[in-house]
């Protein structure tokens, strides 16, 4: 009976607890739960190639993110489950990329200042899924100066690409040995994108002023003309994996630690990344069109705010999709934590009356 009266104490203290990286626990999966992984994964895919969409964000809304950043932190030590954790993900972020690349590689050509405006928009849709998580943190001098510097690096590599990067989209095609010097860092940057919410890939590759020249570097004709281009893609890939792996067990050691610094630094980041999409060398270009009247600048302006605010609208549907889901989950945890104490009280009433 004594045992009944810990396990019981055991399962309503747990119950307690507030959701966090050192209480996830993997399980099997459900056919249910590996297709909604997989739909993740198109998104982290997505959010690879597609200006504005965060995998790591969308991991947030779906109730996934501390799931991922433990598989992929402990791989080698649990490789099985971590690897069958992360195999949906894996396929559907192959989809995503390959879908994703030839949708933008289009739209980018034709209309690049809307397009950039319709994912801006969604990562101010979905910043309230960032920002949720410092909500009621109390905010100190130190919180608050990691989320202004956060603001700024993004926006300072944005201003300082247009000087150093201009408006140049032949930057790969030239295959130098500084170029693959940039790949390899480059796609370790870009794998933070996909483990930090609120970060999109491709807002850091507009940052850097390699997106444009990266997106028209990607074609059949291109590689033939120029084999070399595939040692740079490798470049980035290598650093890619690198990167996902070395930061995701770093990034699982500052959520067990400093959870709150970190997320006050992930905010920062995530505005400073939507200020950046409209001040980097990609979009500087369509300014100079705007400007020797190549371009309608009120067509693109008309056109950017009303789908800005659709993307912004069908990101915070979804954010308020999961707020209410985790309502849910609160609200269902607290009632098996009442049951949990009136068994606990039970139990230790019929102990003493055992006792008696």
């Amino acid at each position: 009976m004594e045992e009944n009266v810990s396990k019981v104490k055991q399962e309503s203290t747990s119950n307690a607890h507030e959701e966090n990286i050192s209480q996830v626990e993997i399980t099997k999966y459900t056919t249910k739960e590996w297709f909604i992984s997989a739909l993740l994964g198109v998104f982290i895919g997505l959010a690879i190639i597609v200006p504005g969409v965060s995998g790591a964000t969308i991991a947030i809304i779906f109730g996934l993110y501390y799931k991922l950043i433990y598989s992929l932190s402990n791989l080698t030590k649990e490789f099985k489950k971590c690897f069958m954790f992360l195999l949906p993900i894996g396929i559907g972020a192959v989809v995503g990329l390959v879908v994703g690349f030839f949708a933008v590689q289009k739209l980018f050509e034709v209309m690049p200042f809307t397009i950039v405006c319709l994912f801006a928009g969604l990562m101010v849709g979905a910043f309230p899924a960032v920002s949720d998580e410092i909500r009621g943190v109390k905010p100190t001098l130190a919180k608050l100066t990691l989320l202004i510097i956060g603001v700024i690096v993004p926006v300072a590599i944005s201003v300082g690409s247009i000087f150093l990067v201009g408006n140049s989209n032949d930057a790969v095609l030239n295959v130098t040995l500084g170029l693959f010097l940039l790949y390899i860092p480059l796609g370790m940057v870009i794998s933070v994108t996909q483990i930090l919410p609120g970060l999109s890939a491709t807002a850091l590759l507009m940052a850097f002023g390699q997106f444009g020249p990266l997106l028209e570097s990607l074609s059949i004709s291109n590689i033939k003309n120029n084999p070399m281009l595939i040692l740079v893609y490798l470049a980035l890939i290598v650093g890619f994996v690198v990167g996902i792996v070395a930061f995701s067990k770093f990034l699982n050691f500052l959520l067990k630690t400093k959870k709150d610094h970190t997320f006050y630094t992930i905010v920062g980041l995530s505005a400073g990344s939507i200020i950046s999409m409209f001040i980097n060398p990609d979009i500087y270009s369509v300014y100079l069109g705007w400007n020797n009247g190549t371009q309608d600048m009120w067509l693109d302006l008309s056109l950017g705010f009303v789908l800005f605010f659709i993307g912004g609208v069908c990101a915070y549907l979804l954010v308020r999709f999961e707020r209410k889901r985790k309502q849910e989950k609160i609200k269902t945890e607290k009632t098996k934590k009442e049951n949990a104490d009136l068994q606990l009280k039970k139990t230790s009433d019929d102990v003493k009356d055992e006792k008696n």
